[in-house]
C-alpha cells in the first residue's frame, strides 16, 4: 500500500481504481461504437454510477445475504450509483429452489428449477420488463437531476422512523390486483405466495409500462398501458422519457419525446411537453385505475366511446383495454359513474 504512484501513493488511490477503470472504459467504447456503453464493475466509488453499473461482489447463498442486498442497493443510489445488483441466488455455497425465486422477484437473473420456480421466475420477469418505461424515466431523473431509482422510504418520509416492512400514511395499491391497504402509518401480513411479488404503488401516481416482451428491444416496440393509482381526492400524476434507446447525448442534444400524465376527477389526460424521438408508431393499449370508487356507466377515450372495460367491484379497479391511441399526440379517458 505504500507504493508511490504517480498521484500519490497507492493507499489514497486504491479506492479510486474502479472509478478511474470505468472511467476509461466508458470513454473508449463511446469512441469505437458511437452509442451507450454498457459496463458493469463490482469495484466502485461515489459517483462511478456515471460511467458505470454495480454489481455487489460474491455473496453466499443463504437468507441472510438476500437481506442485506437490498440496503445494499439502496445505499449504492445515495452514493450516486443508480444501476446496481446483486449476484442472483448468491455466489458461493449451494442455493435452494425458494431462495432463487425471491433473490430472482428482488433483482433479475437466470437460474433453471422446477416447473413452478420457473413459473414463479418468468413472471418476475415479465413484471419487470412491463415496467421498463417507469424504469427507464427513473433513470432520466437520475441522469439530469441525480433522483435515485431504488428510493429508501426514509427519503419520501423522513420524520417516520417506522420503514422496515412498513407503509407509511396513505393508501398504497398492490400492483398485483389493485387491492387497496388504508394505512394509518402500520404494519401489515401480507401473504407471499412463491409466484407473487408484493409490489404496492402509492396513491396518486401514475406508472407507464408496456407489455412485456422477451428482450428490451422487442418490449419497446409493444403497446404501452397505464396503472393509474388514485389518491383520495382522485388525483394522480407521472411522465414518461423515451428517446432511441442507444443514442449519446439524447437530453443534452434535445433528441428524446416527454410526456405528463395527469388523473383529475373522472379522467386521465396526456400533455407531451417534447416529442422528438422515438414515440410516432407507439401506442396507448389500455389503462388500469385503482380507487375508482363506484361502477362507471360508460368510459369515453377522446370523446368515442369504449366498449372494452371492466370494473371489479371489490378491488374498486377500472380496466379499459383495446385501445389504440397516439402516444405522440394528446389524449384523454373518462368515465362516469
Amino acid at each position: 500500500m505504500s507504493a508511490q504512484q504517480k498521484l500519490s501513493t497507492h493507499y489514497n488511490l486504491h479506492n479510486l481504481y474502479g472509478l478511474t477503470e470505468a472511467y476509461a472504459t466508458h470513454s473508449a467504447l463511446k469512441k469505437i461504437q458511437r452509442k451507450r456503453p454498457f459496463v458493469l464493475s463490482r469495484s466502485s466509488f461515489p459517483g462511478s454510477g456515471r460511467f458505470s453499473a454495480v454489481w455487489t461482489g460474491d455473496v453466499r447463498s443463504d437468507w441472510e445475504q438476500l437481506g442485506f442486498s437490498i440496503p445494499a442497493v439502496l445505499q449504492f443510489s445515495l452514493f450516486g450509483v443508480p444501476l446496481v445488483g446483486a449476484d442472483i441466488c448468491g455466489f458461493g455455497g449451494n442455493t435452494t429452489e425458494e431462495l432463487c425465486v425471491r433473490w430472482m422477484q428482488a433483482s433479475p437473473g437466470a437460474i433453471v428449477f422446477g416447473q413452478k420456480a420457473q413459473a414463479a421466475m418468468r413472471s418476475a420477469m415479465n413484471l419487470r420488463y412491463s415496467l421498463l418505461p417507469f424504469l427507464y424515466t427513473l433513470f432520466h431523473h437520475a441522469h439530469t437531476s441525480a433522483a435515485t431509482v431504488a428510493r429508501p422510504l426514509f427519503m419520501e418520509f423522513p420524520i417516520d422512523p417506522n420503514l422496515e416492512a412498513y407503509l407509511p400514511l396513505g393508501t398504497w395499491y398492490s400492483l398485483h390486483n389493485g387491492q387497496p391497504f388504508y394505512s394509518e402509518g402500520q404494519f401489515f401480513l401480507l401473504p407471499a405466495p412463491l409466484d407473487t411479488i408484493n409490489v404496492h404503488v402509492r396513491e396518486g401516481h401514475i406508472i407507464p409500462q408496456q407489455e412485456p416482451a422477451l428482450t428490451t428491444a422487442a418490449s419497446r416496440r409493444k403497446p404501452f398501458f397505464l396503472t393509474v393509482a388514485l389518491s383520495e381526492d382522485g388525483s394522480a400524476r407521472g411522465d414518461l422519457f423515451w428517446d432511441d434507446g442507444e443514442s449519446l447525448d439524447t437530453f443534452e442534444m434535445q433528441n428524446y419525446s416527454y410526456i405528463i400524465f395527469t388523473a383529475t376527477q373522472f379522467q386521465i389526460f396526456s400533455e407531451p411537453l417534447k416529442l422528438n424521438g422515438g414515440l410516432d408508431s407507439l401506442v396507448l393499449g389500455g389503462v388500469q385505475v385503482f380507487g375508482v370508487t363506484s361502477p362507471p356507466l360508460y368510459v369515453l377515450a377522446n370523446g368515442e366511446k369504449v366498449h372494452d372495460f371492466v370494473y371489479q367491484a371489490d378491488a374498486k379497479v377500472l380496466t379499459v383495454t383495446r385501445l389504440a391511441l397516439p402516444m405522440s399526440k394528446p389524449f384523454t379517458i373518462q368515465w362516469a359513474s
